[in-house]
């Protein structure tokens, strides 16, 4: 890289932490709390990643999706998962078209709420597999195939789906590989006390409120693209790495705790999402290259969702946060 590109690269770095600031700041006079959860939706969304959210209701996910979609400036739908949503009705669906002129019909195809920028996949687990199946493709390669043509999505393009981790009656839980297109599993959690009194009192007088908007979607794709060019050590990446095959029972390296308590481990997107993770974190921070702890900060909501627990770990009590929480302890960064 050239001299004039690094300096420009920092600059743009500068002109981001400036921006991350009043991106909160705006997010702020609608969301109260909730400061872990935007952070990791930013950087999700910087990392072009797609986010699973987990809380029970009334927690202001939807709203602070939308609120965050106005700050970007970016087009926002929502799709309301049930049990007898169909795959057209996230993609779109083929009508029939007639030519008042000619009286010819032809077959168009009407886009579905999946072309938009942040698309809320509201309870997600409420729907069949084969519905669930149609946010794939579009997740992995931001395209729709409908009656044989393919059409691109809009940039950037990112899914928020959400689950209510109460309610398991007449729910089809995600499969692993589904989990796995997930970048991060972010807990959305109740308020603290003071935060629940504020929500309580500014809910419910009159309120209005003017949003900025901070970013542009083209603003968007070029910060998605300097987080690509941030530079990460050799020594960062074997942390990532170490850390990602620490959760799999069958590697030698694995420590006893996971051989007692994980039947299926982290594949390789881990380690991708925990590095590309670090990255955002520092330069949304301000700061020109990640460390050990921006990993650490990734590792809760990179490796939640992609380690699957034993029979030996319900009966202990354990769940994945606790073997997180040792497996940062015991991982050191290599010296």
């Amino acid at each position: 890289m050239s001299t004039g590109d690094a300096q420009s690269d920092v600059r743009a770095v500068e002109n981001l932490n400036s921006a991350n600031k009043r991106i909160k700041s705006e997010i702020a006079k609608v969301i109260i709390g909730q400061d872990d959860v935007i952070d990791q939706l930013l950087i999700s969304l910087l990392a072009n990643g797609h986010c699973l959210l987990v809380g029970v209701p009334g927690l202001a996910k939807t709203l602070l999706i939308s609120t965050l979609a106005q700050v970007l400036d970016l087009k926002f739908s929502r799709i309301q998962f049930t049990p007898d949503l169909m795959p057209s009705d996230i993609t779109g669906t083929d009508i029939i078209e007639e030519d008042h002129a000619t009286g010819k019909r032809e077959f168009r195809f009407v886009k579905g709420p999946v072309f938009a920028n942040i698309v809320l996949a509201d309870e997600i687990n409420r729907t069949p597999p084969k519905t669930q199946a149609a946010l794939l493709q579009a997740m992995q390669e931001h395209e729709v195939t409908a009656a044989g043509e393919t059409f691109k999505l809009d940039e950037p393009f990112f899914v928020l789906a959400t689950q209510n981790p109460i309610e398991q009656e007449g729910t089809y839980p995600l499969p692993e590989a589904q989990l796995d297109r997930f970048m991060f599993n972010v807990m959305v959690d109740y308020p603290s006390s003071q935060e629940e009194r504020d929500i309580v009192k500014t809910t419910t007088t009159v309120q209005s409120f003017q949003l900025e908007k901070i970013l542009t979607p083209t603003d968007l794709s070029a910060y998605q693209q300097l987080v690509r060019r941030v530079p990460v050590s050799d020594h960062l990446i074997e942390y990532a790495v170490d850390l990602a095959r620490a959760t799999r029972p069958a590697e030698s390296t694995a420590p006893d705790f996971v051989k007692n308590w994980v039947n299926w481990g982290a594949g390789p997107r881990a380690s991708q999402y925990l590095i590309l993770a670090a990255k955002t974190k520092a330069i949304l921070d301000g700061r020109p290259t990640p460390g050990p702890e921006d990993v650490r900060f990734a590792a809760y909501p990179v490796l939640r969702h992609r380690i699957v627990t034993s029979f030996n770990a319900e009966a202990d009590g354990v769940d994945t946060i606790e073997i997180i929480r040792r497996l940062l302890e015991t991982i050191k960064e290599r010296s």
